[in-house]
C-alpha cells in the first residue's frame, strides 16, 4: 500500500509578542523563523528596488524590519548586565519603537523610549503625537503611548518638577515590570533627568554601547534601504557632475542637491559639505558662497536618509582641467581607498584595516587625533556614526573582528602638493561573507573632470 505524502509545513512567523517575557528569548525551535534573524540572500544582487510599495513583487517589509530591530534590541539587553533601557537619542528610539516625529526633534531631548527584558516598548512623545502613534503605530500597545515632556535642553525648568514626575513614570513601569532592582541603561540624557532618577535609587549604567551593539549587524531590508539611499545619491553625483561649471557656487550646488534628494524620496537632507579651490585643504566641512573657478578641485559630501537610513558619500571632481598634482592626490587617496576595501572580510581585524591608512605625518598632520576622520571607517544605518569605527585613532587600542551584515563608509583624504587642492573619496560597502560589496556608483576610479576644455 502507498504511503501517503506528508503535507509540507510552512514555517510559523514568531512575532515580538511571542518572545518569551521571562526568559527574553524566542520560545520557537530552532527550525521556525526568528524574528532577530537577518535574513540575507547574498546569493542575489543587492536590491535597489522603486520606492513604491507593489503587489507583484516583495521589497521591504517594514513590520518585517519592526521585528527585527526590536527583537535585536532585546538580545543585546539580554547579554548585558541591564535590567532596562531608556533612550532619547532619536536614532535608538526609532530602532526600538519605529516611530519617528520631525527633523526638529532630533537635538531636544524631548522623547524618549523604555524598553525592559520583559515588556515592550513604552513611547513618551510630544503632545499630539501619541494620538498619531494610537491611530497610525499599531505594532505599539495603546497604553504604552504616553505624552511627554520634561526640559527641552533647559527652556523648561527644573523647578517646573517635570523630571522628578517622568522618573516617577519611569520608576513605577520597573516595579511593575520586575527590573527596578536592576540597573537601567541610558543613551544621552539631561542632568536633571539623570538626577531625578538617580534619587528614586536607581543605578543608571551606559546603554548606548547596548544599541551599538544591537545596530551592527544589518538585516535584508535595512540592506535594501541603505542601498536605495545610495542609489539616489548617484542620481545626485550626475546632477552636480553636470552643473560643476566656473560662476556656479558652493551653497548653489548645495541647494541643488537638496532639492533633488527631497523629490526623490529623502526624509532628510541632513548636510552637504561643497569644498572647492583654496578651501579644499585644510578640509574644512562645510560649504559657503565661493564661486567655482577654472582648473577647481572640488569635492562634496552628501549626508541624507532615506526611511532613516543614512548616506555618507564624497565623490572629488575638478573644473574643466586637471594638474598632474591634482590627478597625483586623487591616485594616492584612490590607492589606500582600495587597499583598505581589500582586507573587507568576516573575521579579520580591525586593526588590520586601520594600518592600510596613511599615517597622520603622510597628510600634513602632528597627530592622529588632529587628522581624525579624513582617513578611516564609519558604520553606516540610522546613524550615520555606528560600528565599525576604524582609524588609526581607535583600531590598534580596542580591535574587533568585522562580521558580514556590516554596512560601512570607508573614507580616504589626500592634500596634494601644489598647497591647496586636495582628493576626498568616499564608498559605502556592505560586507558579505564574500567581502566588501560597494554600493555607491558614481564613478570614481579616477579623478573625474567636470565640463572638460
Amino acid at each position: 500500500m502507498a504511503r501517503k505524502k506528508a503535507k509540507p509545513v510552512e514555517p510559523k512567523k514568531i512575532k515580538a509578542s511571542g518572545i518569551d517575557p521571562k526568559k527574553r528569548i524566542s520560545s520557537a525551535p530552532d527550525v521556525l523563523f526568528d524574528p532577530a534573524n537577518p535574513g540575507h540572500r547574498w546569493e542575489r544582487p543587492l536590491q535597489a528596488p522603486g520606492r513604491m510599495q507593489v503587489d507583484f513583487e516583495e521589497r521591504v517589509d517594514f513590520r518585517r524590519l519592526h521585528e527585527y530591530r526590536l527583537a535585536r534590541t532585546r538580545n543585546a539587553l539580554k547579554k548585558s548586565k541591564l535590567g532596562a533601557l531608556l533612550v532619547f537619542d532619536q536614532i535608538n528610539m526609532r530602532y526600538i519603537s519605529s516611530t519617528v516625529i520631525g527633523e526638529w526633534a532630533r537635538d531636544k531631548l524631548t522623547r524618549w523610549c523604555l524598553l525592559t527584558g520583559n515588556g515592550e516598548p513604552w513611547v513618551w512623545d510630544f503632545g499630539s503625537a501619541v494620538r498619531h502613534h494610537k491611530l497610525y503605530a499599531p505594532w505599539l500597545p495603546k497604553n504604552h503611548n504616553i505624552p511627554g515632556l520634561a526640559g527641552l535642553r533647559g527652556a523648561v525648568s527644573p523647578k517646573v518638577g517635570l523630571f522628578e514626575a517622568a522618573a516617577k513614570e519611569i520608576y513605577d513601569i520597573l516595579k511593575q515590570e520586575g527590573v527596578a532592582d536592576m540597573p537601567i541603561g541610558i543613551d544621552v540624557v539631561e542632568p536633571p533627568f539623570l538626577f531625578a532618577l538617580q534619587k528614586l535609587g536607581l543605578k543608571v549604567m551606559d546603554g548606548q554601547q547596548v544599541m551599538l551593539d544591537a545596530r551592527e549587524i544589518k538585516s535584508y531590508d535595512e540592506i535594501t534601504l541603505l542601498n536605495t539611499a545610495a542609489a539616489m545619491g548617484d542620481g545626485v553625483y550626475q546632477d552636480i557632475f553636470e552643473a560643476l561649471k566656473p560662476g556656479i557656487r558652493e551653497n548653489e550646488v548645495v541647494a541643488m542637491a537638496a532639492k533633488r534628494f527631497y523629490e526623490m524620496g529623502s526624509d532628510c537632507v541632513e548636510a552637504v559639505n561643497a569644498i572647492a579651490g583654496e578651501r579644499c585643504s585644510p578640509h574644512p566641512h562645510n560649504f559657503t558662497d565661493r564661486m567655482i573657478r577654472p582648473g577647481d578641485q572640488a569635492y562634496f559630501d552628501l549626508i541624507h536618509s532615506y526611511m532613516g537610513y543614512k548616506t555618507c558619500y564624497y565623490r572629488t571632481f575638478t573644473v574643466g582641467s586637471a594638474t598632474p598634482a591634482q590627478h597625483d592626490a586623487y591616485k594616492r587617496a584612490r590607492r589606500w581607498m582600495d587597499d583598505a576595501i581589500g582586507m573587507l572580510k568576516p573575521g579579520v581585524s580591525t586593526d588590520a584595516v586601520a594600518k592600510m591608512f596613511p599615517k597622520c605625518t603622510e597628510i600634513g598632520f602632528e597627530t592622529e587625533m588632529a587628522a581624525f576622520g579624513l582617513n578611516f571607517c564609519h558604520g553606516l544605518g540610522l546613524g550615520l556614526h555606528e560600528r565599525p569605527l576604524i582609524s588609526r585613532l581607535n583600531s590598534f587600542k580596542d580591535p574587533y573582528e568585522l562580521k558580514a551584515g556590516m554596512v560601512f563608509a570607508v573614507e580616504t583624504f589626500c592634500p596634494a602638493r601644489d598647497g591647496v587642492s586636495a582628493a576626498r573619496i568616499e564608498e559605502e560597502v556592505v560586507l558579505t561573507p564574500d567581502g566588501a560589496k560597494i554600493i555607491t556608483l558614481f564613478p570614481a576610479q579616477e579623478l573625474p573632470i567636470a565640463n572638460k576644455y
